[in-house]
C-alpha cells in the first residue's frame, strides 16, 4: 500500500469511536431499521438511501404536517411497493418505539439536536442533517450525548463521503502543495425575496404547530410559505451561512486539519441587502475566521450578477459559485458541491484532478452503525464544530451596527485577501443598484473553548435562545 492510500484509508479510520454493546447490538438479522422524521425535501434523499442500502430498512415515516405524511406513504406505497410502513406526527413516538434502531433527521433547524439527542437518549442511532445545531450550545451538547449515550451520530456534511475529496486531502499530506494559507468557502446561490405579510397568518391547518415550534415560543406565522422559507427567520432557521455555508465551512475545516476547537476570533459584514421582506437573515456577507493553522474567509451573495435581475445568472470567483477554494504555498484546489476537484499550480495551470462515485453519507452512517465504529471525521463533534464556524459569524454579525464603507474598509484591511472581498463585494451591489446599509460586526473571540472578551456575555445571551419546558434537551 502506497503512502497516499494509507491516508486514505486513516480518513476513512481515523480512531474509532467503540460504542456500547447495546448500540453494536442494533438491527435485527443484521438489518437496520430507520424511521425518516421530516419527508419533504431532504428526508426524501433520506428515504432514497435507506431504501437503497442493502442492510437497512425503513420501517416508517415521521413528519409534523399529516398532507406530507400521507403524500410520501402513499408515494413509497405505489413507486416501491412498499408495505406495513409506520407514520409519527410526534419524533417522540419514534424515539420511544422498541422496533426501531435509527433515525434521520431531515427536520427544521431549530429541532435538529433537540431531535438527535431524544432519540440518542433512548439509545438509537442519528444521522442529523446541516447545520447539526441552530446555535453552538447545542452542537456541545450534540458531541457531548454521542459519547454519553454511545451511539453512533453522524452529521450531514456530504463531501465527509466523497472519494475525491478524501482522495484530494490525502494527497495534500503528502506535501504536494506545501502548506495551507487560506481556506476560501463561497454560497454564491440565488435567493429571491419571500414576500411580506400585511398580518400574520394561521399555519396550514394539517400541521401540528406545537411540534413544529418545539423548543421556540409558539409564534405567529410571518411568512408566504410555510416550509422552508423558515430558513430565512432566525428563530428557526440559520440564513444560508447556516444553511449552505456548513458545506464549505466544513471542506475549509477539513483542509485545516479538523481543529478541535473554536476559532480565534471572527468579524464579518452584510445584511439583508436588496429587498424588504419578511426574512431576517443575511443574503449577502463576508466572515473571516482567524484561525489556525490558516485562516477562513467565507462569503454569502444571494442576489444576482447585475440589476436585481436573476435571470442575469450568480456571480462567481475563479468559477465557483458554491464551493471552495483552497490556497497553498505551491498551488490550490477548486472545486464546487460535488465529488470532484481540481488542483492548479502557482501560474493557474491544472496539474491533478479527483473525481469520485461513492458519496453517499447515510450509506456511510449504515455501515458505520452496523461496523459496530466511526471515523471522527464523521461524527458529532466535527459536525458541531463546522456548524458553530457559521453560528459565530451570525451572532458577530448580530451584534454589529450599519457602518459606512470607510469604515469597514478600515476594519477590514487586516489582510489583503479581506480588502479585496469586501471591494468585491461593493461593486456586487453597485451592480445592483443597492444603497442598503452594510452591517460591520463586533469583534467576537474565544479562547478555543468559550466565547471571550468584551462581547461574550451578549453573544453567549444570543446563543442560548429559549427552550419551552416540553422540549428541553435530555441531557441540558
Amino acid at each position: 500500500m502506497n503512502r497516499r492510500n494509507l491516508l486514505r484509508s486513516s480518513l476513512y479510520a481515523g480512531t474509532f469511536s467503540l460504542l456500547a454493546p447495546h448500540a453494536r447490538a442494533a438491527g435485527a438479522n443484521g438489518e437496520l431499521r430507520i424511521v425518516v422524521i421530516g419527508v419533504k425535501s431532504r428526508g426524501g434523499s433520506h428515504i432514497n438511501s435507506t431504501i437503497s442500502h442493502k442492510n437497512a430498512r425503513l420501517v416508517g415515516l415521521c413528519d409534523i404536517d399529516t398532507a406530507q405524511l400521507d403524500r410520501k406513504k402513499s408515494e413509497l406505497e405505489k413507486r416501491h411497493k412498499l408495505t406495513g410502513l409506520k407514520t409519527y406526527t410526534d419524533y417522540r413516538k419514534v424515539c420511544q418505539d422498541p422496533d426501531v434502531d435509527a433515525v434521520c433527521i431531515a427536520t427544521c433547524n431549530h429541532t435538529h439536536t433537540l431531535i438527535a439527542l431524544s432519540a440518542a437518549a433512548q439509545g438509537k442511532h442519528v444521522y442529523v442533517e446541516k447545520p447539526v445545531s441552530h446555535n453552538i450550545w447545542e452542537g456541545e451538547k450534540l458531541a457531548m450525548g454521542q459519547a454519553d449515550y454511545g451511539v453512533t451520530i453522524a452529521h450531514g456534511f456530504q463531501r465527509r463521503s466523497q472519494e475525491a475529496w478524501i482522495d484530494a486531502f490525502a494527497w495534500v499530506k503528502e506535501g504536494h502543495l506545501g502548506k495551507l494559507t487560506l481556506a476560501r468557502g463561497f454560497c454564491y446561490k440565488p435567493r429571491k425575496p419571500i414576500g411580506k405579510l400585511p398580518a400574520p397568518i394561521a399555519p396550514p391547518k394539517t400541521v401540528d404547530y406545537n411540534l413544529w415550534s418545539g423548543p421556540r415560543e409558539i409564534l405567529p406565522v410571518q411568512r408566504k410559505q410555510f416550509h422552508y422559507d423558515w430558513h430565512w427567520q432566525s428563530p428557526y432557521g440559520n440564513g444560508d451561512l447556516g444553511n449552505q455555508g456548513p458545506h464549505q465551512l466544513d471542506v475549509c475545516r477539513w483542509a485545516q486539519g479538523d481543529p478541535d476547537q473554536y476559532p480565534a476570533s471572527v468579524l464579518t459584514a452584510g445584511g439583508r441587502i436588496g429587498y424588504d421582506d419578511d426574512g431576517d437573515t443575511a443574503n449577502t456577507q463576508i466572515l473571516y475566521i482567524d484561525s489556525k493553522p490558516a485562516p477562513i474567509l467565507f462569503e454569502v451573495r444571494g442576489l444576482p450578477k447585475k440589476n436585481l435581475d436573476w435571470k442575469n445568472g450568480m456571480p462567481d470567483y475563479q468559477g465557483v459559485t458554491i464551493g471552495n477554494v483552497l490556497e497553498y504555498e505551491g498551488g490550490k484546489i477548486i472545486g464546487g458541491h460535488k465529488n470532484s476537484c481540481t488542483v492548479l499550480d502557482q501560474d493557474g495551470k491544472e496539474i491533478k484532478s479527483f473525481k469520485g462515485t461513492g458519496d453517499d453519507s447515510i450509506h456511510h452512517f449504515i455501515n458505520d452503525v452496523l461496523s459496530g465504529k466511526q471515523a471522527p471525521l464523521r461524527g458529532a463533534k466535527s459536525g458541531h464544530q463546522s456548524s458553530a464556524l457559521a453560528h459565530l459569524g451570525t451572532h458577530a454579525l448580530k451584534l454589529g451596527k450599519t457602518a459606512d464603507p470607510d469604515q469597514i474598509s478600515a476594519a477590514f484591511s487586516k489582510t489583503p485577501a479581506l480588502t479585496d472581498a469586501f471591494a468585491r463585494m461593493k461593486s456586487h451591489l453597485e451592480a445592483n443598484e443597492v444603497k442598503d446599509a452594510i452591517t460591520l460586526s463586533v469583534p467576537l473571540t474565544t479562547d478555543g473553548k468559550k466565547l471571550t472578551g468584551e462581547f461574550a456575555a451578549a453573544a453567549t445571551k444570543l446563543d442560548r435562545e429559549t427552550y419551552r419546558e416540553e422540549f428541553k434537551l435530555p441531557n441540558a
